[in-house]
């Protein structure tokens, strides 16, 4: 009886510590995408950097997008799941600037999301990874890799925030991955 009984406990016991086992999250599956920008809209962004003199840009995967590197950051880079910490300022050609964090404020964010309405420009998705926790990154964004060629509206006021068909610059500093 008393064997009987040591069995049903380690049984229980197992099946309590089996059930508390983690879950693994699922492999991330999401893409920073692949668009290339027209001719056009390349000769746009070459221009802005002749024009202001930014000899060191890169461009990223022919797509016509180019960067600037300015602080590498450490060896912890984000995936295209990775929740991020940032602080930015997006600015149009013409010096305008449609967004920031202010101060010493950051903003988190999941780089990418499988919910449509929470997923970043494809610019960023495509340029945050180049770089690691403490880096810092200039993006220069065709519209295509932005907000295309529809006029981004202040939902609240209904006025235009960023004017369709505009290259957006993003200075941004990567403060943390997880």
């Amino acid at each position: 009886m008393m064997k009987k009984y040591i069995i049903i406990v380690l049984a229980l016991a197992g099946l309590v510590t089996g059930c508390k086992k983690k879950q693994e999250a699922a492999p991330c599956t999401l893409s920073a995408g692949s668009t290339i920008a027209s001719p056009t809209e390349e000769a746009m962004v070459t221009a802005y950097l002749s024009a202001n003199t930014i000899t060191n840009a890169i461009e990223l995967d022919n797509c016509g997008m180019y960067y600037v590197i300015t602080a590498p950051g450490g060896s912890k880079k984000p995936a295209q799941c990775s929740q991020i910490t940032v602080k930015y300022v997006g600015s149009l050609a013409n010096g305008t600037i449609f967004d920031q964090t202010s101060g010493t404020n950051s903003a988190t964010f999941f780089l990418n999301s499988s919910d449509p309405s929470r997923v970043f420009i494809e610019g960023w998705r495509r340029g945050l990874p180049l770089i690691g926790e403490g880096g810092k990154i200039r993006l220069f964004i065709p519209p295509a890799l932005g907000y295309g060629s529809a006029n981004f509206i202040n939902p609240s006021t209904g006025t235009v925030i960023i004017p369709g068909n505009s290259m957006l610059i993003f200075d941004i500093e990567l403060i943390s991955v997880s």
